[in-house]
C-alpha cells in the first residue's frame, strides 16, 4: 500500500474533521475536502490501518466501514491522539499571506472584511517579523473605485467609467457591464462588456479615475474570453504584426505575449498579435531606430505620421 504526500496531508486533516463531525455524511465530507466520494473511500481504507506502534487491534484507528458502505455515514473512534489539525509551516503561512493580499486588491464589502480577518490571524501566526517580509506590489486604483465596481458587480448594475487611455493619451467615458475583477502580471483589471464596442473588454484599474452608475442592468453575455496568455487570440480585431528589431529591443518578447521569435541577421524577428493600433504606435515610437522593419508595412503608418508631425513641430519651434 502506497500513499502520496497529498494524501498523507489530507488524512492528517481528515481525522480531526471526523472527530469534530461525528457520524459524518460521506458525500458532504468529500465535498468539504474537494475530492470525490470514491477518493474519500480510498482514504478511509488507508486510514483503517493507521495507528500507534504495535499494530494491534487496540492500537489502530477504528472506522465502521459497514456503515460507510451501507449508509454513507463515517464513524471514527480510537484516534484521540490525532485530535488537533496540522499546524501550518511558516512557508505555508507566508504563501497564504501573499495570496490573500493579492485577493484583497479585488475584494470589497463582506469578502474584503473576511480577507482582512484571515490576514490578521495569519500575521499573528507568522509573527511581526515574518509578516513584514511579505509584500505584494499590485497596480490598482483608489479603494473607492474598487469598492464601487465591486458593488456594481454584486448588484448587476452597469457603470460609466472615466478611463485614462495611455496609448491614445485621452480620457474616455465608456459605459460597461462589469463582470469581475482579476489580477494579472501585477495589475488589477476589470473584465466587462463594453456597450460602445458591443464586445468584451478589459480595463486596467489604475487608469480608472471615476465610476458612476449608468442606466440599465447587466445582461447575460456568457463568460468573457479567458484572460490568460492567449486572451488576445479570441479578440476579433487582433491582427498579426511582425517586427524586426535590433538586439537591444529583444526585451519586448519577454514583456509582451508573442507568437514567435527567431534570430535574424542584425537582430530578432518577433511576431505578436495587436488588438489596439494606438498601442502599437506607442511601442514603435518608444523603440525608435531599434525597429528595423514592420510587416505589414501599413501597421507602421500611424507611427511614421506621428513621428513626422513631432519632428515638424520641433523644427518649427527651433526656427521660431
Amino acid at each position: 500500500m502506497s500513499t502520496s504526500v497529498e494524501q498523507v496531508s489530507r488524512l492528517l486533516a481528515l481525522v480531526p474533521y471526523l472527530q469534530a463531525h461525528p457520524d459524518a455524511d460521506l458525500a458532504e465530507t468529500a465535498a468539504a475536502f474537494g475530492i470525490t466520494p470514491r477518493r474519500l473511500l480510498a482514504d478511509l481504507e488507508v486510514l483503517w490501518f493507521v495507528g500507534l506502534p504495535g499494530g494491534l487491534p487496540g492500537d489502530l484507528i477504528d472506522i465502521d466501514m459497514d456503515a460507510v458502505h451501507a449508509q454513507g455515514r463515517i464513524r471514527l473512534t480510537n484516534a484521540e491522539y490525532l485530535s488537533r489539525p496540522m499546524r501550518f509551516t511558516i512557508d505555508e503561512v507566508t504563501s497564504l499571506i501573499v495570496a490573500l493580499r493579492a485577493v484583497r486588491e479585488v475584494a470589497g464589502g463582506a469578502a474584503g472584511e473576511a480577507v482582512d480577518s484571515a490576514l490578521a490571524k495569519l500575521s499573528t501566526v507568522a509573527g511581526a517579523h515574518e509578516s513584514r517580509r511579505v509584500a505584494v506590489a499590485v497596480a490598482t486604483s483608489e479603494s473607492s473605485v474598487r469598492d464601487r465596481l465591486g458593488e456594481a458587480i454584486e448588484a448587476g448594475q452597469a457603470v460609466r467609467l472615466s478611463y485614462d487611455g495611455l496609448t491614445r493619451a485621452e480620457t474616455t467615458t465608456p459605459v460597461v457591464e462589469p463582470h469581475r475583477l482579476s489580477v494579472r502580471d501585477g495589475y488589477v483589471y476589470l473584465e466587462a462588456w463594453s456597450r460602445d464596442r458591443d464586445a468584451w473588454r478589459t480595463f486596467r484599474l489604475d487608469r480608472v479615475a471615476a465610476v458612476e452608475p449608468a442606466d440599465g442592468g447587466v445582461a447575460d453575455r456568457g463568460e468573457p474570453p479567458a484572460f490568460d496568455g492567449g486572451w488576445l487570440e479570441v479578440r476579433r480585431e487582433a491582427a498579426l504584426v511582425t517586427l524586426t528589431v535590433a538586439d537591444q529591443a529583444r526585451w519586448i518578447s519577454e514583456y509582451y505575449p508573442v507568437r514567435s521569435i527567431e534570430q535574424v541577421e542584425g537582430g530578432w524577428r518577433i511576431s505578436l498579435l495587436v488588438a489596439d493600433p494606438a498601442w502599437l504606435r506607442a511601442l514603435l515610437l518608444r523603440l525608435g531606430p531599434q525597429v528595423l522593419g514592420v510587416e505589414p508595412v501599413e501597421a507602421a503608418e500611424s507611427a511614421r505620421d506621428a513621428a513626422a508631425e513631432t519632428l515638424a513641430l520641433y523644427q518649427a519651434f527651433a526656427a521660431g
